[in-house]
């Protein structure tokens, strides 16, 4: 008999088939192999309303936040993968116990994926509190390692991981707080969003600490200024300062003071929304126009529990520019919310918020004073935050997200040649409305943000340097002696060795990455990779109509050529969907696969097992921080994040991956693929080593492509595939 492992009321939640969204409060019962839910809580022998079995195929995926009746709530989505049409939705009101529900069900996820690696021998199922803290849905992987705040290195998600990143922003992101040092130090510092070497204490005021940009763009207007960012610790949880960021309704008014009116314009997604927002600035206002903006506001929740709401102005046909408003232009901003430890039992949080803003007008550019006098009054909402828990009792509630006040609800779904200027003769709700709308209506969604177990990292001694077992590799998996002939080898995409080369790949250093020592089970050390144990020999950039799969099998490939000389081919080959369907093809060539290998486990092994180790860690050495939040530098299970098709042929193993099936992981290549002309992307392939008898971990090969244009894709000539 299966043992409950959580139960509890949660909201059912999913669409009508004439599109209408629809709430009830259902039962839901975890059991170590079935999730179910029912009316009411179930007594005796009681039929469920609908079951599902949960096995290691199982996955829990982000919805993001969605909408009922103008409220906000999580949702949860769990589903088999070879079964993806039969699925249950579920929602919490808030997003504390959306994450225990998520915990539990991962931990029920990975037992049976546990009694799978263990030959489906029963093990008895014991839930410990915390042991999946921090996990993600798609993932198994048990290596990112959160060690403090400051080292934001592996605490951000990486390209393909099935995190609470949503669909993306669409528009591209210029770079304004990473620096461009060396590569090591990229690697190491990826996705610290404020790099201390690029910025300056500017003042300290109200408890915070004000700093400002040093580095100087010849991309932005003179009126734009530089990018300034507050820093202040507030005594609650991620999640209730979280709630709060993202409010739009009366409660702002109580800790942000340059707010006036906000409302939502369009909600693209579960994670992505454009608002409307009207600022409330003090600098004289009598003869200064206000100033209003229309963004995108994209947020994520972080594999170390911390949030990150980022926003970026853009125009949209439902909000066009208001009159009596100057239309203000955010270059870039954002919150990050991250958790800190707890001093005298109560919790504490640092929030970060950044802003780099145009504010228009004809005397901007000559009066700094106003530019950066109205920044400043933005930046002092961490002071508000701080303020406003630290006078508040309602500690014990659950955090919510309050109701966002929709004043294009209408307009979005009306005939486009609607006149824009309709919305502008709205005029804004007052306070009371705004509250009455809140008390009036009920909160209903919930959307759970994905654990990540996270792991403490290894000290610096202890990556800086290799003990003597640590560079000992066997003799069978050590660099052949006889080098390969890389010149009868071609992709259309070319290859190019300088820095500062575009449209092109090289071989990026493995000692960049950083991968599982020999003492891996016992102190959780990293180290840097080392040599790589296959070859990259060509990098093909297609495109066409439709998906393209099995490209080894083209006449004339890398892969085809190998073959012919006798050598191993591992050909990645990336799917990225859209109207044009693209494909960045790799080809990783070896002379021959040693026998006994964990290389040639993988190659010769089942689907499950490859996509149970297969291992993709990304960096992005040069790109926008918004972009660089998103990608991250933690190790992804690739099988685990997106579906892998694995086609093995006499001499190579081709392994397509499609990206657009995650959701998640196709919304972050929506927003990388906007700005992928300014990009610079490391990525290392290797299968996953947990073993003693495993360990270290090897890299198959490493790649860095920069400046990808899309106009350089060709149409490949595919040869009928004889599947």
């Amino acid at each position: 008999m299966s043992k409950v492992v959580y139960e509890g009321w949660m909201v059912r939640y999913g669409r009508r088939k004439i599109g209408r969204s629809f709430i009830h409060m259902r039962y839901f019962v975890l059991e170590t192999r079935v999730l179910a839910y029912y009316k009411r809580k179930p007594q005796d022998n009681q039929v469920p309303i609908k079951t599902l079995l949960m096995d290691g195929n199982c996955r829990v995926e982000d919805r993001g936040l969605k909408t009922h009746h103008g409220h906000m709530v999580y949702v949860l989505s769990v589903y088999n993968k070879k079964e993806k049409y039969h699925r249950i939705t579920m929602a919490a009101f808030n997003i504390q116990e959306a994450l225990i529900w998520k915990e539990k069900i991962e931990s029920v996820i990975e037992h049976q994926e546990s009694q799978i690696a263990n030959g489906n021998k029963y093990v008895s199922f014991e839930y410990k509190s915390g042991m999946d803290n921090g996990r993600t849905n798609s993932s198994s992987d048990h290596e990112s390692q959160f060690s403090a705040q400051e080292d934001e290195d592996d605490a951000h998600p990486n390209l393909l991981r099935r995190t609470t990143i949503g669909n993306g922003l669409p528009d591209s992101v210029l770079d304004w707080t990473r620096e461009f040092g060396s590569e090591l130090s990229n690697q190491n510092a990826n996705n610290q969003a404020f790099s201390r070497k690029h910025w300056r204490l500017l003042q300290c005021q109200n408890g915070l600490r004000i700093f400002e940009e040093l580095l100087e763009v010849d991309y932005l207007p003179r009126s734009c200024s530089r990018a300034m960012k507050a820093v202040g610790v507030v005594e609650a949880t991620c999640e209730e300062i979280f709630g709060l960021v993202m409010s739009m309704d009366g409660t702002r008014f109580e800790w942000d003071c340059s707010f006036q009116y906000g409302s939502l314009v369009e909600e693209v997604d579960g994670h992505t929304a454009i608002l409307y927002h009207r600022l409330q600035l003090d600098w004289f206002p009598m003869i200064v126009w206000p100033r209003d903006l229309c963004y995108v506001r994209y947020w994520r929740r972080n594999d170390d529990g911390s949030y990150v709401v980022l926003f970026r102005s853009r125009e949209h046909e439902n909000c066009g520019p208001q009159p009596g408003y100057v239309r203000a232009h955010v270059e870039s901003g954002g919150f990050n919310i991250s958790p800190l430890k707890s001093r005298n039992g109560k919790p504490r949080t640092q929030v970060q918020h950044l802003m780099q803003i145009d504010l228009k007008g004809w005397g901007v550019g000559y009066i700094s004073s106003f530019q950066q006098h109205c920044l400043l009054q933005m930046l002092n909402s961490v002071a508000g935050l701080r303020e406003w828990f630290a006078q508040t009792d309602e500690r014990g509630a659950p955090p919510r997200i309050p109701v966002m006040v929709n004043m294009a609800s209408s307009s979005v779904s009306s005939k486009k040649t609607q006149k824009i200027d309709d919305l502008s003769v709205q005029s804004a709700p007052s306070l009371d409305q705004i509250n009455a709308a809140s008390r009036n209506s009920v909160m209903i969604d919930e959307y759970s943000d994905e654990d990540e177990e996270q792991m403490p990292d290894a000290e610096q001694e202890a990556y800086a340097t290799k003990s003597d077992n640590d560079v000992k590799r066997t003799a069978l998996e050590e660099e052949p002696i006889e080098k390969i002939d890389l010149s009868c080898f071609s992709g259309n995409l070319r290859r190019d060795d300088r820095d500062n080369s575009r449209d092109c790949w090289r071989i990026s250093d493995g000692n960049n990455f950083r991968v599982r020592s020999k003492h891996f089970c016992y102190d959780k050390t990293k180290i840097p990779a080392g040599k790589h144990l296959m070859d990259l020999v060509a990098v093909d950039w297609f495109k066409d109509t439709k998906r393209i799969d099995h490209v080894a099998r083209r006449q004339g490939c890398a892969a085809q050529v190998a073959s012919e000389k006798g050598l191993f081919s591992l050909v990645f080959n990336f799917q990225v969907p859209g109207s044009t369907h693209y494909s960045m093809v790799f080809y990783f060539v070896t002379r021959e696969l040693v026998p006994g290998t964990l290389l040639h486990r993988f190659v010769d092994g089942d689907d499950e097992f490859r996509n149970s180790r297969l291992k993709l860690i990304p960096s992005v050495p040069k790109g926008s921080w918004i972009v660089r939040q998103s990608v991250g530098s933690t190790p992804c299970l690739l099988g685990k994040a997106v579906d892998c098709n694995y086609i093995r042929g006499a001499k190579y193993l081709e392994v397509d991956i499609d990206i657009g099936s995650s959701t998640v992981a196709n919304g972050v290549l929506g927003l990388v693929i906007g700005v992928i002309t300014t990009l610079v992307v490391d990525m290392a392939f290797l299968v996953q080593a947990n073993t003693t008898d495993e360990l270290p971990e090897r890299l198959i090969g490493a790649v860095r492509v920069s400046h990808i244009e899309l106009s350089s894709a060709i149409v490949p000539k595919l040869d009928a595939d004889p599947s």
